[in-house]
């Protein structure tokens, strides 16, 4: 009986640290590499673009609530 619990015990634990504890460590540390290298060129100039189009969109935004304030003096009231 005892060698049979025995058994239950050791041979998940020898698959584990054979199979996925080796697998587990490899994947590991390479997202930790890929995270470490930060964004790439490209990555980095799509932020740019992106935070250049997120400006135009806010003084597009800042604009039209103006053109409204003055159209329609109570539309945020109706709308926020």
């Amino acid at each position: 009986m005892h060698d049979f619990l025995a058994g239950l015990i050791f041979v998940p634990l020898i698959i584990f640290m054979v199979v996925i504890a080796p697998l587990w460590l490899i994947l590991h540390y390479r997202s930790k590499r890929l995270l470490g290298q930060g964004l790439s060129e490209q990555e980095t100039m799509d932020l740019a673009s992106l935070a250049r189009t997120a400006e135009k969109m806010s003084q597009r935004i800042i604009t039209l609530e103006k053109i409204l304030d003055h159209e329609t003096p109570n539309w945020r009231g109706n709308h926020d």
